[in-house]
């Protein structure tokens, strides 16, 4: 390429008129005589603008070769941008070494004779390119850091709440094996504190049995207490009817003192006991009475004899028990079981 732009060609002088040319065939006065323009350096007037051409050195190019040059570099360095983006593997691009652009392009902002070659700016790109390559390993080298790092704390948090389900599962079933033993603790205790109880009040009941005793022998109990019917004035019986033959013997059930002893309407002969803690024991319905009033008594002793007298269908001990002396009586079978006996 040229360095300087091509100048104008300059008219020529016809040596003779071409009327098909000029003038359709008449001659014009303002055509001609011409001269041959041969154009100098000095006849030609510099150009404007923020560029002028300066004087070749060394043969070089003209504007247009920093156009490629400039050219030449983007291309290398969108190259390395895209490779260093995408992770694809750089292209090469040769380019053969030409002259340093600063020695062929002298610009108002440029400082006369700064140059850069374009072979310098191949390698700047490909080390460029190594670089981002180099870049973009480390980026995904410090991703999978994290990851791994991330990774490592999940599982590491999986660990302590599985740990601390198994401490919280090991304390529950301590805590209850423990509530089963106290269970099973307490209820040993209670079974045995029962079982310490009977024994207690076997004991006593033993012991209570030798104080006292039943008030006959060879009987049959006929009617107990609470028993409804006709034949008691009250609607209810209000004892317990031991059916023995007229004159069994009749017994103190415990030591005690005679209160009452004679006849007594429909009980018949009757016999009262009153014994140390004010219990009242009647008999009632007897054929004899073998005590008297005052006199004092102790377990077993005979008092008097069976018999039908009083209000009676048949030969039989009417017992009741009247407990510090009231006159409701009560339950003579619970009376005398809690003493030890068994009618």
């Amino acid at each position: 390429m040229a360095s300087n732009r091509p100048a104008p060609a300059a008219p020529s002088a016809p040596h003779q008129r071409d009327t098909e040319t000029f003038g359709f065939g008449g001659h014009r006065t303002d055509e001609g005589p011409f001269q041959e323009w041969n154009p100098t350096a000095e006849s030609i007037r510099p150009v404007r603008g923020r560029h002028r051409v300066t004087k070749q050195r060394g043969g070089g190019l003209a504007r247009s070769s920093t156009v490629l040059g400039v050219g030449v570099i983007a291309a290398v360095g969108a190259g390395g941008i895209a490779s260093a983006q995408t992770g694809k593997p750089p292209v090469s691009i040769s380019v053969p070494d030409l002259p340093s652009v600063g020695s062929l392009i002298s610009d108002d902002d440029t400082p006369e004779g700064s140059s850069t070659a374009l072979s310098a700016l191949g390698t700047a790109s490909a080390d460029a390119d190594q670089g981002g390559s180099g870049a973009g390993e480390a980026l995904r080298a410090r991703i999978m850091a994290q990851v791994e790092h991330q990774q490592e704390q999940i599982e590491t948090k999986a660990a302590q709440d599985a740990a601390k389900a198994a401490e919280k599962a090991a304390a529950e079933a301590v805590a209850k094996a423990e509530q089963e033993a106290k269970a099973k603790a307490a209820e040993a205790k209670k079974k045995a504190d029962e079982e310490a109880r009977k024994k207690a009040e076997a004991e006593r009941l033993a012991a209570l049995a030798k104080q006292y005793t039943l008030p006959t022998s060879s009987y049959t109990l006929t009617s107990t207490f609470g028993q409804a019917g006709a034949y008691w004035s009250s609607g209810y019986h209000t004892g317990l009817d031991f059916a023995a033959p007229t004159g069994t013997p009749i017994k103190a059930v415990h030591s005690g003192t005679i209160t009452e002893a004679g006849w007594n309407g429909s009980y018949g002969y009757k016999t009262v006991l009153t014994l140390d803690d004010g219990t009242e024991i009647w008999y009632a319905h007897q054929s004899s009475i073998g005590v008297s009033v005052g006199q004092k008594v102790s377990t077993g002793d005979v008092i008097g004899r069976v018999g039908a007298t009083g209000n009676v269908t048949g030969a039989h001990l009417h017992l009741e028990v009247h407990s510090g002396g009231s006159s409701s009586g009560i339950d003579p079978m619970a009376w005398l079981r809690g003493k030890g006996l068994t009618p």
